[in-house]
């Protein structure tokens, strides 16, 4: 079943860091301290996975405050969000903001919005690499004391948030089919001095692009 919770926490950004590295060299999130009124909070974001043969795919971008809804307006600390298009939850496959970048005017005709969508799309495919090149892509928005907000799973003890990637379209058979679900997809922004927001969106290679409404991968 997807998650029994999900949202967003607003913060401020303390500090960044790397986990210490395993025995072979190996690490597997960028952790993030973000202060609210109530502490601070431990936030992981995934920038490889433990199944070596899998791999992290990320997106960074920038979007203006309104693409997203009421969530740019909260108060800090923690907050529940409704699983629906609307309350400010994000889906990397529906929400019009991560799907296109930005937002069409409402008054363009659908199949020039689709047109493009797809134009767009195009020119902002998955970027794929190590962890390395996934950590320098995302770490030049951590800038300390920027207001954050951390899409995610709340921990279940302690000031927390996980599963900040996407967590939908996981295969039939893995381990995390039975999580998938739509609008609860993890993601970290940061909003910039001008009131945009930089956005750093990571998902696992074999998590799929299109899903149905349970947020399990569609079969072609």
């Amino acid at each position: 079943m997807p998650f029994a919770h999900y949202g967003v926490l607003s913060g401020t950004l303390h500090r960044h860091f790397r986990d210490t590295p395993d025995t072979e060299g190996a690490w597997f999130h960028v952790n993030l301290r973000v202060d609210a009124p109530d502490g601070r909070y431990k936030c992981a974001v995934d920038v490889d996975s433990h199944e070596s043969a899998t791999g992290v795919q990320w997106k960074v971008f920038t979007v203006d405050a309104k693409a997203l809804g009421p969530v740019a307006a909260l108060a800090p600390g923690y907050h529940e969000l409704p699983r629906t298009d609307g309350s400010g939850a994000l889906d990397y496959i529906r929400h019009p903001a991560l799907r296109r970048g930005r937002s069409w005017p409402p008054w363009l005709p659908d199949r020039v919005r689709g047109l493009l969508e797809r134009l767009v799309k195009s020119s902002r495919p998955w970027a794929s690499g190590t962890n390395l090149d996934a950590a320098l892509a995302f770490e030049p928005m951590l800038v300390v004391g920027r207001p954050v907000l951390v899409f995610g799973e709340p921990f279940d003890t302690g000031l927390g948030v996980h599963n900040i990637h996407q967590n939908q379209g996981d295969p039939f058979g893995s381990p995390w089919w039975a999580e998938n679900g739509v609008w609860q997809d993890g993601a970290t922004l940061t909003r910039r001095p001008d009131g945009r927001y930089d956005v750093f969106l990571n998902k696992f290679s074999t998590q799929k692009d299109h899903t149905d409404a349970d947020g399990h991968p569609l079969v072609p």
